[in-house]
């Protein structure tokens, strides 16, 4: 492509050089392709399945922590009662010589799920490696610590 040499009867005709815009253009495309944004993503979850209806369920662990996030803001850790402020240092102290950091929370059903979300973040920070939620049909058994 490029530009004729000659004239016609009416006089010189040029053609426009399209190469150019075609190499920006390229290039454009691969600068937009490698600077695409990551998609951000949230925290890793796995959906309870429901047991086999042949198969009996076995009791849970005895060691089993569930954080209970109750209406009116209170907290129950198994059967012992807490507040907000010492959640995170009394679990640190629960789990500091435990090998497996897995606990569970549990809200009411009358609970906004920011409080539920607020226990889940303060369990993080606690260092617990695993959380997981309980729905009112969960039936894990909360031995006292």
């Amino acid at each position: 492509m490029g530009i004729a040499a000659g004239g016609s009867k009416n006089g010189p005709v040029s053609e426009p050089n399209i190469v150019p815009l075609i190499d920006v253009l390229l290039v454009l495309i691969v600068i937009f392709m490698v600077i695409t944004p990551n998609v951000p993503t949230g925290l890793p979850t796995l959906i309870p399945q429901p047991p086999p209806p042949q198969l009996k369920l076995q009791a849970p662990e005895p060691h089993t922590i569930v954080v209970q996030v109750m209406q009116g803001g209170k907290l129950m850790i198994n059967q012992e009662q807490s507040d907000w402020s010492a959640l995170g240092a009394r679990l640190s102290d629960i789990f500091k010589e435990r090998a497996e950091k897995v606990a569970f929370v549990e809200g009411a059903e009358e609970v906004p799920f920011s409080a539920v979300a607020r226990a889940i973040d303060i369990m993080r920070g606690a260092d617990i490696d695993h959380v997981g939620l309980i729905t009112g049909r969960d039936n894990i058994r909360r031995d006292p610590l």
